[in-house]
């Protein structure tokens, strides 16, 4: 199915229905969000810290499973691989994790269409591009509008889109935008534009030079200055030395242009990471241990029960979600601890609390069989409280 095609099969459902204006939302809030007008996804240092963020989103794996009083089983596997393969026709599993964090960390709106069969099953997942919103209402119900940069409109029933929020304050519908950032990112784009301007002015004038000859016109002039850069000015003169005669004299000019220090470009440096949740070692990836599940805790696990909330809501029906269907995405947190921490864990295995299968996982090793059955050491047997007192008064 082509794109143009998609669009029109969405916007389909809606072209009979008469629009009855905008949404209105509690508060009188202007329903419509414009594309921001700076792009911050241009920022390098902003692209770093968006791309750790989705990087390590992505890893999650979803699982659809049902809980009751038992604990969790099994669920929709059919579902379940569909997310984790492929969710639509352009994307596999950790693209599709990885551009809905992406739209979010840009737009603080992340906007995932659920695409339906006629019998109302998700059939595919697809996020929402770039573009302007607007909140319509048709016959009460809401509808989001969206205006591409191509000029494509597509229409969406508010029941077929997961939303996912950042900065959520303002608007009942979408997140604050990023302005809060643009005046560090635009220092930091002054900084580095005066870095540069710098390095150019002190590379272009070089020294001043002087003729002792009276009265020299301007053509004269212009040719002694040129003929001087063409004999020494330039890479070919590798002794780095200049002759002139008694009619010339060479004063060479020393340029120290004001810069900004580089404390002044590590605060606004870190203003950015502050901002986003990083730092270095989030970046370079050398984040382990405790970091790691600090920054897990922080910056990645609301993101993952947003989104799963999201789409449980938006994919079950009420009925589907009473037998306790939900879409969970989970990731690894035992992977980021040091090795002498996972060595550690076979006290766990030893004692039925985690498979030999799990903690080779966490070792990143491949499955054995009959790894998925918990063992026990002989000395961490279950005590058996009955027996036990029926031998005791056995021995009475």
């Amino acid at each position: 199915m082509q794109f143009r095609n998609f669009i029109n099969q969405i916007f389909g459902k809606v072209k009979n229905i008469i629009r009855t204006g905008t949404w209105k939302e509690v508060g009188g809030y202007q329903s419509t969000f414009q594309m921001f007008g700076t792009d911050i996804y241009a920022s390098e240092i902003v692209r770093s810290c968006i791309r750790a963020l989705a990087e390590h989103s992505s890893k999650a794996n979803v699982k659809c499973v049902r809980r009751d009083s038992t604990g969790r089983i099994d669920g929709d596997k059919m579902l379940e691989r569909m997310i984790q393969y492929r969710p639509n026709m352009y994307m596999n599993g950790k693209d599709f994790i990885y551009k809905v964090r992406t739209r979010l960390e840009i737009d603080n709106t992340s906007f995932i269409f659920i695409q339906r069969n006629d019998a109302g099953r998700c059939i595919g997942l697809y996020p929402v591009p770039k573009a302007n919103c607007e909140a319509v209402d048709y016959s009460g119900s809401l509808y989001i509008q969206f205006r591409f940069e191509n000029g494509n409109v597509m229409t969406a029933s508010w029941e077929d889109l997961a939303v996912i929020r950042k900065d959520y304050n303002s608007s009942d519908i979408f997140g604050d935008s990023n302005a809060a950032i643009l005046n560090t990112l635009e220092l930091m784009n002054t900084t580095n534009e005066g870095l540069g301007n710098a390095i150019k002015s002190t590379s272009n004038l070089r020294g001043i030079l002087k003729s002792t000859k009276a009265m020299l016109d301007g053509g004269d002039v212009l040719k002694q200055k040129e003929a001087f850069v063409k004999d020494y000015m330039n890479l070919s003169n590798e002794g780095g030395i200049a002759s002139l005669d008694a009619t010339q004299d060479f004063t060479p000019i020393t340029m120290a242009p004001q810069t900004a220090n580089y404390k002044i470009t590590e605060e606004l440096r870190t203003n950015v990471y502050r901002y986003f949740g990083v730092n270095d070692d989030v970046l370079m990836s050398k984040i382990s241990g405790d970091s790691w599940e600090s920054f897990y805790e922080g910056r990645i696990e609301g993101f993952l029960v947003a989104m799963g909330l999201e789409l449980t809501n938006k994919i079950f029906t009420d009925r589907e979600k009473g037998f306790g269907n939900e879409i969970v995405f989970e990731s690894s947190r035992l992977a980021y601890m040091s090795m002498p921490n996972k060595l550690n864990l076979v006290a766990m295995v030893d004692r039925g609390a985690m498979t030999p299968n799990e903690w080779r996982t966490v070792m990143n090793l491949a499955p054995v069989n009959g790894g998925d059955e918990p063992i026990r050491r002989l000395d961490t047997a279950v005590v058996d409280d009955k027996k036990e007192g029926t031998d005791a008064s056995s021995e009475e």
